[in-house]
């Protein structure tokens, strides 16, 4: 009798209907509700880039803020020729915290994939469009630019600004 108890309060309780953490798709947001919005991320914006201009006087080598919004190690990148849609590029990077802890195992590798028909951070297309090939460069990526107030679902966590080595193949 006992086991037949148990299955039922199991069935029971998978029939719950939870109600989901996050605002229902197509929900309107009050003007209000935009404004604070607007006001946090322009504040967490601030704190990331004092906080990455700070870590960067750390460190031994030089990186360049872009007019992107992200820093890179090379310097006058936007001076360089510009790949444009329809060009094709492989390329792989892997993705650390600021203190250097790599966040996955596998570096991330697409390959022969075509300007203007793939989607990537914006601050990694960026960057892509001016390098050449066998060139690494590293990239800090504030959390707006990267995975932003949710994260990856993963080992990237809400609010985290990135480092980002990438290199084109």
């Amino acid at each position: 009798m006992k086991p037949v108890i148990l299955l039922c309060l199991f069935a029971l309780v998978g029939c719950i209907k939870h109600t989901p953490s996050y605002s229902p798709a197509g929900k309107s947001l009050s003007q209000e509700d935009l404004q604070t919005s607007r006001e946090r991320t322009k504040m967490l914006n601030l704190l990331e880039k004092s906080q990455i201009e700070d870590w960067i006087k750390s460190q031994a080598e030089n990186y360049e803020a872009t007019s992107s919004n992200y820093w890179i190690n090379v310097g006058n990148l936007h001076d360089r020729s510009r790949k444009t849609n329809g060009e094709i590029i492989s390329y792989q990077y892997e993705i650390y915290d600021f203190d250097w802890v790599k966040l996955y195992d596998d570096p991330i590798k697409n390959i022969n994939v075509t300007f203007g028909r793939f989607e990537e951070l914006k601050p990694i297309e960026d960057a892509l469009r001016y390098i050449n090939k066998g060139e690494e460069v590293i990239l800090l990526i504030p959390s707006a630019l990267g995975y932003g107030a949710v994260g990856d679902g993963d080992r990237i966590s809400t609010d985290m600004p990135l480092i980002i080595k990438l290199k084109v193949l």
